[in-house]
């Protein structure tokens, strides 16, 4: 539970910040908290469906280590620097361009190691 509000909150700032900071939104200031209450509440239902359970296929596997881990890397990044070194203008920019993807990609990659050595245990294990 703890994992999914951790999860919610940092996609909200992220939807917040990184993609409308390149997108002017002059006229519809509205529109921003919006789509970014959207995208958190999407992949919130998405996390908190999908954890009740194992995944059973692949690409369910890889997206739900992809946001598990990408989303604490983000976090790690974006506001360690900000607690540790509170003078550094450039500190978030860790989480956001670094510590998230990279997070990303490497719960996406312990997924489908997950999926692979889940798939090979269910192998072995065939009732006769």
């Amino acid at each position: 539970m703890l994992v999914l509000l951790l999860l919610v909150s940092l996609t909200y700032h992220f939807f917040y910040w990184i993609p409308f900071s390149l997108i002017p939104v002059d006229g519809l200031p509205w529109i921003v908290p919006i789509i970014s209450m959207i995208c958190s509440v999407l992949i919130g239902w998405y996390v908190w469906s999908r954890s009740r359970s194992i995944p059973d296929d692949l690409p369910e596997s890889f997206f739900l280590g992809a946001f598990i881990i990408g989303g604490f890397g983000f976090a790690a990044g974006f506001f360690g620097p900000m607690i540790f070194s509170p003078g550094a203008n450039q500190g978030p920019l860790l989480g956001i361009f670094i510590t998230g993807p990279l997070g990303f990609l490497l719960g996406g990659i312990g997924g489908i190691i997950y999926w692979l050595v889940k798939k090979r245990k269910n192998e072995k294990i065939v009732p006769v």
